[in-house]
Parts: structure tokens; C-alpha cells; sequence
């Protein structure tokens, strides 16, 4: 039976005689019964004859509504300033490195011109790049004024940079990439990054780049998106297992096709759910 209040047609269609659901015929019973008693007890008003008990409860129940309503503004006001905070040092650090304002670094990276950046931006953002920065021993300085990441291309060295400078992913970023930042976010100990490539990555998984994901998932120590991805495999296994590229993979991962194995093993096992 389609409801006439919640049905997803509601807006469009009316059937013959208005029909409706029993949980919106409960709501509507209870919505009626309050209007009742608030109309009874303005009449007892009226009459000079409110029982104080329902008086008080009456009167808890508007300051508690109050009291919840100035708080929903408070926390309001609260995410705005906090958004605004967050706008004005986003885009003062975005320009200043768009627009080279006193950058003190060349980055390299492993194909491509150098990038121009900060060191000071670079330090705050990774626990990594600050020690290799100060030149400690168990780091390798820097020659000069120039720091060699020759695992980045430049486009991925660029969206790197962008991510640290303004602490969002461009919309635009390719998997190819997202897989390279998810790596250097491992590698360089940026874990808002990790968890940006993650979540982006993890939303995008499906059968057809699944092994990509899983290795990627590997090789950066991401345990949940690894976990996401061998959900997939499990859903898709025949597709996956039977693709050209699952042979290639099983070359470069011979420890993860045994997990595959027994992931999937272990699943076929499992009872079957009744519907």
C-alpha cells in the first residue's frame, strides 16, 4: 500500500481513497493527542484551574526547548567561525605558495621541473620532512636549498604540495595519483593525508580496479582500505580472479593471492544468510 504522507509518490499521485501507513497513522495519533492536551490545558488555564504538576511540566518542557534551541545556535555560530578560521588560512597559505611569496626550497621531483615551496610548511605538515630539514643523523639532509623526492612525478609532487598547503584533495586527482599520495602519505608520516587517499580511494573501489586498490592498499600499510578491497574481490571473485590482470598480479604479490585464496576459501565456507 503506498502512504499518502510517506510514499515516495506522495508529491505526484493520489489513489482513489487516501491511504496511510500505521507508522504514520501512530505519528499522526500522537501528534493529534499532544495538540489535545496542550488545547485542555490552556483551557484549564483559562478557567483558573491548572493543576501546578502540569503547569511545572509544561513550563520544564518550554525552557528545555529553549535552552536546546540557544544551544543549537551557539554551536551554529561556533562551525562558522571555525569554517571561516579555517577559509582564511587555507587560502593565505594556498597564495602564498601559487604565487612563490618567499619560498625558501626547490622541490625535486623524480620527472619534471622543480617545485618552489616552504620549509617552514613542509616541517609543520610531516614529522618526516622536519627532521630530514634540520639535518639529523638518522636523516638525509638536504643539499642546499632543494630536497630530492624522486618517487613523485610532478604532477603528483604537485598534488602533494596543494594537499599541504590547504589540507584537501583536488577533485580532479586521478586514481594513479591518489595511489601515489596515499604512499607518501606512509611514507612521509602525513596522516590526514593517509585518511583523505583512503577514504577517496575506498569510495571508488570496484572490480575493475580492485587489485590496483589491494596493492596500493599493501604497499601503504592501509589496513582498512585493504579490508574494503578484499570485501570487493569476495563480491566480484570470479570477475577478478579470472582477469588478465589478476596473473600479473599474482606475480608481483604472491602473498597476497595466497590471503585472496584464503579469503575466499574462508567465505564459501561461511553458511549461506536466509533472505
Amino acid at each position: 500500500m503506498d502512504c499518502c504522507v510517506c510514499s515516495p509518490m506522495a508529491s505526484m499521485y493520489r489513489l482513489p481513497r487516501n491511504a496511510i501507513c500505521a507508522a504514520c497513522y501512530e505519528g499522526a495519533k500522537a501528534i493529534i493527542a499532544f495538540f489535545n492536551d496542550d488545547d485542555d490545558e490552556h483551557a484549564d488555564a483559562d478557567q483558573g484551574s491548572v493543576k501546578p504538576s502540569r503547569l511545572t511540566k509544561l513550563n520544564s518542557t518550554i525552557k528545555g526547548l529553549r535552552d536546546a534551541w540557544e544551544e543549537v545556535k551557539q554551536m551554529r555560530c561556533r562551525e562558522e567561525e571555525t569554517k571561516q578560521r579555517a577559509s582564511f588560512l587555507q587560502e593565505g597559505f594556498a597564495a602564498a605558495w601559487k604565487d612563490g611569496i618567499h619560498t625558501d626550497i626547490a622541490i625535486r621531483p623524480g620527472t619534471g621541473p622543480p617545485i618552489q615551496a616552504h620549509k617552514a610548511i613542509l616541517a609543520t605538515r610531516s614529522e618526516v620532512f622536519r627532521h630530514i630539514l634540520a639535518g639529523d643523523d638518522d636523516c638525509k639532509a638536504p643539499a642546499g636549498d632543494s630536497l630530492s623526492l624522486p618517487e613523485l612525478t610532478h604532477d603528483e609532487l604537485s598534488h602533494l604540495l596543494a594537499f599541504l598547503y590547504t589540507g584537501s584533495l583536488a577533485t580532479c586527482a586521478e586514481e594513479r595519483h591518489l595511489h601515489a599520495l596515499l604512499v607518501a602519505g606512509d611514507k612521509y608520516d602525513v596522516p590526514f593525508l593517509r585518511r583523505a587517499c583512503e577514504a577517496r580511494l575506498a569510495a571508488g573501489v570496484e572490480a575493475g580496479n580492485v587489485l590496483r586498490t589491494l596493492e596500493v592498499a599493501e604497499l601503504s600499510s592501509s589496513a582498512a582500505l585493504k579490508e574494503r578491497a578484499m570485501g570487493t574481490v569476495v563480491e566480484h571473485a570470479e570477475e577478478v580472479v579470472f582477469s588478465p590482470e589478476y596473473e600479473e598480479f599474482a606475480v608481483r604479490n604472491a602473498a597476497l593471492c595466497v590471503q585472496i585464496t584464503r579469503t575466499l576459501l574462508a567465505n564459501k565456507s561461511l553458511p549461506a544468510k536466509t533472505p
